[in-house]
Formats: structure tokens, sequence, C-alpha cells
């Protein structure tokens, strides 16, 4: 089983038979965002004050989201000051949240480069990924910055969802927010579904007057005539698309219990 921090252990587990639908999520955004605590409170319920903000790792868990299982790959990056080296994971995730802290302007700024830089890759490859610009540390409000309108509207102006959360607070809305990505995610892969045909048929309307055919008679039969009818007309529509979440291949060994093992690191200070 690999450690959630840190490098992975060796394992001699065998991989799951049945394998879950996979969601990578990345989680993007300067230095002192809270992106690590963020994860971890998503993670484990619990909040980090004290991070290595060099460290950068996936990590895995088994959520059930709208009754349905996936499994959910977090990518805690490790940007310094800005975006850099970004193909890392903009041909790796399936969404994205963008962080900034609501008692830090600069952060907040940083974000509008990851966004303009998301919105660059959507067009090029012409892969539309769910992004979300969340609002952290909410419970510095009498340190605030960046005001609630100011996140709504560059939000508004990249055309993602917005969030304000705080990791150390409410677990529930930082839970949301993760759950929504995945059904961001399951939307999107409902709408790039292809369109299967159906066809239908169409009657056309018989005209006025029938054509008479007439049968000769037989052993004093009466004269019959039947009336010609139009022939059918086909034409296509589309089919109601199902929704269907791609899978990814894993590289991690994943753990058998929905409730993952933490190993944190040393520094590491839990409350």
């Amino acid at each position: 089983m690999s450690s959630m921090f840190g490098k992975p252990r060796a394992s001699t587990e065998r991989p799951p038979q049945n394998s879950l639908p996979e969601c990578n999520v990345a989680i993007l955004g300067c230095r002192g965002a809270g992106k690590s605590a963020l994860t971890v409170k998503f993670l484990t319920k619990r909040f980090i004050s004290e991070y290595d903000p060099n460290l950068e790792d996936t990590y895995s868990s088994e959520e059930l989201v709208d009754q349905q299982p996936v499994l959910l790959k977090v990518m805690d990056t490790a940007d310094q000051d800005g975006p850099g080296n970004c193909e890392r994971y903009l041909c790796w995730a399936s969404a994205f949240l963008v962080v900034y802290s609501i008692d830090n302007r600069k952060s907040f700024e940083g974000c509008q480069r990851y966004l303009e830089v998301l919105a660059l890759h959507a067009r090029g490859c012409q892969r539309r990924c769910p992004v979300l610009l969340l609002g952290n540390k909410l419970d510095m409000e009498q340190y605030r910055q960046v005001l609630s309108a100011e996140g709504m509207s560059l939000a508004s102006r990249f055309g993602c969802l917005f969030h304000e959360v705080s990791a150390c607070q409410d677990f529930a809305r930082v839970q949301h927010v993760f759950h929504e990505a995945v059904r961001e995610v399951r939307r999107q892969a409902e709408w790039n579904l292809p369109v299967r045909p159906l066809f239908i048929s169409e009657e056309r309307p018989c005209p006025p007057v029938a054509t008479p055919v007439a049968l000769p008679t037989h052993h004093s039969l009466a004269t019959c005539t039947f009336n010609t009818l139009s022939p059918v007309n086909y034409k296509e529509i589309p089919s109601v698309a199902q929704a269907k979440l791609v899978t990814v291949k894993s590289s991690r060994a994943q753990s058998k219990r929905k409730a993952p093992t933490l190993t944190l690191l040393k520094g590491f200070k839990i409350f």
C-alpha cells in the first residue's frame, strides 16, 4: 500500500479486478494559498498548519458522489510564484481547482494567470476541463483583502464556478467542492459522448385520389380495387446521451479500504 503523503512504499497488493471510474483533480495556486491544507482536510478531515511548500504529490481516495463510486485522484501542485512547467498537470487533470487566499491579494492576482493558462490550453486542445475558483481561508474574514464580488467577477469572466471555503473550519464545504468537481467532469463526459443515430418512420400523407388497381374476375367474384400507400420516409435523430466517465490508468497501488491510511510527513501539526 502506498503512503498518502510522501513517497510510496513497495506493495504486493493485487490491483482490483473491477476498477472504479477515475477523476483526476489538480489543485493550482500560488504558494501560501492553502492548497495542501485543503487537500489534507478533504482526505483526513483534519487541518495542518505547517507543511513543506515544495512537496508535490498525488493522492487517491474512493468517494461516493451522488450514490456513484469514483476513485478521486488529487494532485497537490507545488508551483512557487505562478504557473510553471504546466504540462505535468494540463494533460493529466480532468478538472482544476484554482485556489487563492482571501487575505492575500497577491495570491488572487496569481489566480488570474492560472486561469489564463487553462483557457489558452482549452482553446489549443479543443478539450474543456471544468475549473473551480476557490477563495480559501474564510476563517480570516477580519483580514479579508479580496471581496467575494471580486472572486465571482473573475470566475464569471473565465466561465468557471466559484466557492469560498475554510480548510481550517468546515469539512462539509471542502468536501462539497471536491465532489462538485466530480459532478462537473461527469457532465462534461456526457456532453462529449458521440451521438448514436436512432431511426423512426414517418408516413407521408396519401394523395387525394387513390390509384385503382383492378383484379380480374374469376368465378363470378366482384372486382376489387386497392389504394397504393405512400413510401415510408426515414429520418435520423440523436438519442439521449448517457453519462460515462473515462477510466484513466493508475500508476499507484490503491488501498482496499475506503478510508485511506495516511502517513503524515515529519513536521506536520495536526489539530
